[in-house]
Parts: C-alpha cells; structure tokens; sequence
C-alpha cells in the first residue's frame, strides 16, 4: 500500500464514522492489548487482510490502548462513537501511524501469510512488513531464517513497517514479542 491509497482524515468524532478510505485514529478507553485487538479484528472481520491496523499505547489522559487504521479504496468499516475525552488520543494515534513512528501492527496485508518457518526475503515478498531487525537495530540478513511463532506483529519505525527480531536458536531469528506476553508495566 502506498500512502497515495490513503485519504488523511481527522480522528471519529462523538457521532462515529462509517470509514470507506483514509486513515483514522480511534479509541474506546480499552486497557487491555488482547481484548482491545480481538474486539477490533471482528469489526474487520474478512477485511482485515487489507487495512493496516495498528494499537498504541497511550498515556493521555490515562493509560490505556487506542487504535489507528489505514482503510484502502474498496473497504469500508463503521467506528462507534469516540468517547467524551479521548478524541486526542485518537488523534495521537492517528499522528503516530501516519508520521510512521508509532503504532504496532495486528493486521495487515499477509499477516495470515507469515506462519511458520520463513526467511526474510520470503516474509518480506508476502507481507506489508518493509523491513526486519536484529534486536539492536541491525539489518536481518535476506537468507536468515525467521522463527515466526504464527504471530508476527511489526512496529511502525522511522517511516517503516519494521519486525523487531531477536536471535533465536541454530542461526534463526524470531519476532521479539512473544504470542503470549508475559503483563508488563507498560499501561502502568
């Protein structure tokens, strides 16, 4: 996707959006990751393959999870209502994934794709994903293998939809977030 794809719209006011393209930033106050994605993931339903949706973790006005999606032509998707208080965090988020420098993607096109065993350049030909790392900042080798876990969710970083990776065993690599996250402090 291009940004050419995408119309730059203000974040779901009070009344709500009925989104055919564009990029929004939305927000319901979640606390919760998990529940705030799988809730956002059957709005999508067969859709989500096509949008980049991303969650951000947000402290204004409280901690809490808000959303950003990028809607090509062709998809459309209603958002309720922002709740009273949280329209600047919903711009926030919107800010964040249009600027490229905040947002971690839980769909997008090929997610479904990178299961498995993959090298870099295999997920990088099937999947949005423009970029893989070695914890650190380093470039991942185009043959390193990629230890997928099923569950490959990329950060926006520096204008790029990036995989944070880490090494794994036998030369392989895997996405630093694990597909079942230990709580942190990070909503703290």
């Amino acid at each position: 996707m291009s940004d050419e794809d995408f119309a730059v719209l203000p974040q779901v006011e009070a009344a709500g959006l009925h989104l055919r393209s564009g990029l929004v930033g939305f927000d319901r106050g979640d606390s919760d990751v998990r529940a705030a994605e799988h809730w956002f993931a059957e709005l999508l339903g067969d859709q989500r393959d096509r949008v980049v949706a991303c969650t951000h973790l947000l402290r204004v006005p409280s901690p809490h999870v808000a959303f950003s999606i990028a809607l090509p032509s062709g998809v459309e998707v209603d958002l309720p209502p922002v709740p009273d208080g949280l329209a600047a965090a919903a711009a926030l988020a919107r800010e964040e994934h249009l600027s490229g420098q905040g947002g971690r993607a839980f769909a997008y096109p090929g997610r479904d794709a990178c299961v498995g065993v993959l090298s870099v350049a295999e997920l990088l030909s099937r999947s949005a994903i423009e970029r893989v790392t070695v914890m650190g900042g380093a470039p991942a080798a185009a043959d390193t293998l990629i230890e997928t876990r099923d569950h490959v969710r990329p950060l926006w970083m520096a204008g790029k939809l990036t995989l944070v990776t880490l090494p794994h065993t036998d030369g392989r690599i895997a996405p630093f977030e694990m597909p079942e996250e230990i709580p942190c402090c990070a909503l703290h």
